[in-house]
């Protein structure tokens, strides 16, 4: 059941609490055995046939899944047998089947591949499906049988992995206002319900913000700078668009990865504000309403939840616990990488201050000046460039000679391209993962390169989930924002993307070997305090020997990156390590601060809100803005981490600390791969995180790896 409802919720928060249904417009077509939904797919480890789905199929087939699903758990709740794990809990397990299916490719479509009349779908199924959470968690009877398995747990024969199954459910239901009372469920359903229509709403104008901001020029003069690969995919964007001239589309993030090569700074402060600005122009994308009051409904749901804020309310069963272990993490962190940052800014200002020759300094270093300054301290101190690297990173050869052979080293997977199944969009690729026995694993699908009508960032969920109880092997896609080349170029990528690409394959490794036998405990149904920490360790791979020279190859000759070059990048990993780490203290610290918000708080004005946030917490620097600003923070407002964005600083501490494991045990091998897989990716939800870690590293995660690794244990940047 919980693993198609919270897969919703976690796919994306425009399909989140709330209750109450509102008709889609038009007419909607009967679901019956023509719905591609219908049956399971007869595909390869049940693959969505995509060739077969049209846009007006997903919402009958989610319509009538919510029904079926209600009828199954009506069925369990009236059950007059006595409660039982058997007849309670594993039949909760195996509902939902029609409606998972169908919801699990209509989330990852209209994240990666939307059109209008899937956005109008999705506005339509936002507030029916998380009445259909209420429905459920809100079921009295249900409830009762799930309590009274729960209070019988310790004497009841279950295996372990059983008895957290009904410890994690009751939680849930508690978590979701299973014991309030009627009344209080009536109004928290009348919460969920317009939090739910606020976050669909939100996604949308992000989406079209994110379109509507990006920079169009019809010539190419105030692109000086970029390289003939980037003006011409430049020229492709704007054809794209049916527009003259070029267009360089906008990042999820504040900052813009194109600011390093720009040449022109007004065209880089055009870009910046573009950025900063694009849900801010007090047009139909603006979003500052809609978060005001998303934090106000947030904190009186936590209220009548009998919690002091809606931080208190999510932290109850993330590995934190609470809000105030959460921050108090931070805090440590927060003078060691501002010290840093505002080192690395004296840097590049100095640099800056000497290109004036004689004359008085031509300006003071602002955000849009960063990179593309820091990028030539960068290379006077390591003699290093994007432009002599990315020759080097190839996407198609880094996806399968590193993403793929550091999983095949560390793990015996294999990979191999198939041709025959059905994809949402043409650039798609789709490979079968192979066990180290030959035995089918698992279906990989990789979407790579950014398109207007996909949503902005890189992320990694599934088709299907891996379940011995259901019988299903998992199919596991990763979508990023990759600036497309025009055709016949060659997709050559940064290390920082690079870097993504093993980051969200991390997120992947964990779905993919995953061997559990619930649904609501497999793979990345973890806290977000733990679900970062695959990922964010899979990283480390990247930049180890053996793996990258294997991918790190010219992309004409197929040479090996030379020694010294590859040297260079290594010393300059920790380059503005300041900066990095900065800007996302800074947005984990507005997503905390506004979900530390009582109820009863009035509504906020989001941007005197963040500037007191960011001078409260000391991280008001002027040339290092947020990774995201509130009004466009797509994380905490509609993509399930509200609250919970300091889970990717919490999980580089366990990331760090692990590879230290990695590194005192022999580095880069099958057996510590196995002991790796075995003990921790493998395992999903199916104990206490924090006890599989230590049982797993010998020990509780400690900072100090993370500290060096991350450059902030150093003395000068």
């Amino acid at each position: 059941m919980r693993s198609g409802l919270l897969a919703v919720l976690a796919a994306g928060a425009a399909l989140s609490a709330a209750s109450g249904a509102a008709p889609a417009a038009g007419a909607q077509a009967e679901f019956g055995p023509a719905n591609p939904f219908y049956a399971v797919s007869s595909l390869p480890f049940h693959a969505p046939p995509f060739d077969k789905i049209r846009d007006e199929d997903y919402q009958p087939a989610i319509e009538a899944g919510m029904a079926q699903q209600l009828a199954e758990v009506r069925a369990i709740a009236e059950n007059r047998a006595a409660p039982t794990f058997g007849n309670t809990l594993v039949p909760l397990e195996k509902s939902g089947a029609l409606l998972n299916r169908a919801t699990q490719a209509f989330n990852g479509v209209t994240g990666a591949n939307t059109d209008p009349a899937l956005q109008a779908a999705k506005s339509a199924l936002a507030p029916k499906l998380a009445a259909q959470y209420d429905a459920i968690y809100l079921n009295s009877r249900l409830f009762a049988r799930v309590s009274a398995v729960y209070e019988k747990r310790g004497s009841s024969g279950l295996d372990a992995e059983s008895k957290r199954l009904v410890q994690v459910t009751y939680d849930e239901f508690v978590h979701a206002g299973a014991k309030l009372s009627e009344p209080d469920k009536q109004q928290l359903k009348k919460l969920n319900e317009e939090a739910s229509t606020l976050s669909d709403t939100f996604s949308r104008r992000l989406l079209a913000a994110n379109a509507a901001a990006a920079f169009v020029t019809p010539t190419p003069a105030p692109l000086a700078g970029l390289s003939d690969a980037q003006l011409a995919a430049a020229a492709q964007a704007a054809q794209a668009k049916h527009a003259e001239g070029y267009v360089l589309p906008l990042q999820n993030t504040t900052q813009q990865p194109v600011l390093a090569y720009l040449n022109e700074r007004s065209t880089r402060q055009s870009i910046f504000e573009n950025s900063w600005n694009r849900t801010e122009r007090g047009d139909a994308n603006d979003t500052r309403a809609i978060i005001s009051r998303l934090a106000q409904l947030r904190a009186e749901r936590a209220q009548l939840l009998g919690f002091p804020n809606h931080a208190s309310w999510t932290l109850k069963d993330q590995m934190a616990k609470t809000p105030e272990a959460a921050l108090d993490f931070m805090s440590a962190l927060v003078p060691l990488a501002t010290a840093r940052a505002e080192r690395e800014g004296k840097d590049i200002q100095a640099l800056i201050d000497s290109s004036g020759g004689n004359s008085a300094p031509p300006f003071s270093l602002e955000p849009w000046d960063w990179d593309f300054y820091g990028e030539k301290v960068r290379a006077a101190k390591y003699a290093l460039n994007d432009a002599d690297v990315k020759p080097y990173f190839e996407l198609g050869n880094v996806l399968v000679n590193g993403v793929f052979y550091a999983a095949n080293r560390l793990y015996g997977i294999t990979f191999k391209e198939l041709k025959d199944i059905p994809v949402y969009q043409p650039d798609v690729r789709v490979f079968e993962v192979a066990d180290a026995d030959g035995k089918p694993l698992a279906l990989f699908y990789g979407d790579y390169f950014k398109r207007d009508n996909k949503s902005g960032g890189a992320w990694m969920s599934t088709f299907v989930t891996q379940s011995k109880l259901l019988g299903t092997r998992p199919v596991i896609y990763n979508v990023a924002n990759l600036p497309k080349p025009a055709p016949g170029e060659p997709a050559l990528i940064s290390f920082d993307d690079v870097t993504t690409m093993f980051h969200e394959f991390g997120h992947a490794l964990h779905g993919m070997l995953a061997d559990t036998e619930y649904p609501s405990l497999s793979g990345t149904a973890t806290p977000r305090d733990f679900v970062e920490f695959p990922s964010q360790f899979n990283e480390h791979w990247a930049m180890y020997p053996e793996i990258f020279d294997h991918y790190a190859r010219h992309y004409q000759t197929g040479a090996v990156m030379p020694k010294e070059l590859s040297e260079k990048i290594q010393r300059a990993q920790k380059f503005n390590a300041g900066y990095r780490m900065t800007e996302l203290l800074a947005a984990a610290e507005l997503d905390m601060q506004w979900h530390l918000l009582p109820a009863g708080a009035p509504l906020q004005e989001p941007d005197a809100f963040q500037k007191e946030a960011l001078t409260k917490a000391h991280l008001d620097l002027k040339a290092v803005p947020p990774r995201y600003r509130s009004s466009y923070f797509s994380h905490i407002w509609a993509g399930g981490y509200a609250a919970g964005y300091y889970a990717y600083l919490w999980t580089q501490m366990l990331a760090d600390d692990a590879y230290q494991w990695f590194e005192e045990n022999g580095g880069l091998t099958r057996a510590n791969g196995e002991r790796f897989r075995r003990m921790v990716l493998s395992r999903g939800n199916t104990e206490d995180l924090a006890t599989l870690y230590a049982a797993w590293r010998g020990r509780p995660p400690k900072v100090d790896a993370m500290l060096k690794d991350r450059g902030l244990g150093d003395a000068a940047p």
